[in-house]
């Protein structure tokens, strides 16, 4: 049934970003801070970032456009996790195999797919958890007071519909890349674990959570690359004297130019700190058939 896998996405995903946004807002300013022609940073890691974000504007500085992510990672999550489901399904063959190309073909669809909601809902996150990046650079103390409303009506305004897409295709190719990676691999994994006792066949509760964790950490360091050109191309306000972008192979050559190879993975391990549990958390909710106990559903 379609509708409880969507709610079992939604509420997956709510729990989730609840969990890691802090992280994930480090990560976002790690990505876009540029190094100086002398090796000069904003930051010089993960921990010195969330120390001075934490003290120039507070603990609820830390969850600075949460409100969109949680709004929005309830359909991005219930289309990421139903979609790849449905094409698993079916891409089988007629024996009801499923082979590993099929596999990554039915993650990349469910990938692609997701990108409707996603590339507005990252659009809108990163303003919100960039502005006091940009603010305390140029030296300035107040934070702008910023709303996701407010951004969303002024692009609209000024750019269309097309304006809440900026980056949307480099938003495709870290999402189809991703789930490519990350869906056989869970399902590898999580293939491993033992058994529930209910007859089900599914994993136990643990074994998709350590599997949701192993194959997110793993295909966040593959396509960090493809995430920090996408943060990059995404941000409509940047500090004084930080270069901006045309697009995806600008980006990806004025970065390489400029910062080195080391520049794709900056942010890397917070990334993976991000969506190791992210998608841990995720899966273990989704297999757990949450919805279906709340609406009296038989999981099937």
């Amino acid at each position: 049934l379609l509708v409880p896998k969507i709610i079992n996405g939604g509420i997956a995903g709510i729990i989730g970003v609840s969990c890691v946004f802090p992280l994930d807002l480090v990560k976002t300013r790690l990505q876009n801070q540029q190094i100086g022609p002398n090796g000069e940073c904003q930051y010089k890691s993960m921990l010195d970032c969330f120390r001075k974000t934490y003290r120039a504007e507070g603990y609820f500085g830390m969850y600075r456009g949460s409100a969109v992510n949680i709004v929005l990672i309830t359909p991005e999550k219930a289309i990421k996790l139903a979609a790849n489901d449905f094409f698993r399904h079916h891409l089988r063959t007629s024996s009801g195999v499923l082979p590993l190309g099929r596999e990554m073909a039915a993650g990349g669809l469910a990938g692609l797919f997701q990108i409707i909601v996603t590339t507005p809902m990252e659009l809108l996150k990163i303003q919100l958890q960039d502005a006091g990046r940009v603010v305390t650079k140029e030296g300035g103390v107040a934070i702008p007071r910023q709303t996701a409303l407010g951004i969303t009506m002024d692009l609209l305004r000024t750019k269309g519909i097309f304006g809440l897409y900026k980056g949307v295709g480099a938003t495709a190719f870290r999402d189809v890349s991703f789930s490519v990676v990350y869906f056989p691999l869970f399902a590898h994994l999580n293939a491993l674990g033992p058994r529930k006792k209910d007859g089900s066949g599914d994993a136990v509760f643990w074994c998709s959570l350590l599997a949701g964790i192993g194959a997110g950490a793993t295909s966040a360091f593959v396509v960090n690359p493809f995430d920090v050109v996408k943060t990059r191309l995404q941000l409509l306000k940047r500090a004084e004297g930080e270069r901006s972008y045309t697009g995806i192979t600008d980006a990806f050559v004025s970065t390489l130019k400029n910062e080195g190879i080391t520049a794709f993975f900056r942010g890397a391990a917070c990334r993976m700190i991000v969506i190791a549990p992210l998608f841990g958390i995720a899966q273990m909710v989704y297999f757990l058939g949450v919805a279906e106990t709340l609406m009296g559903i038989k999981k099937s």
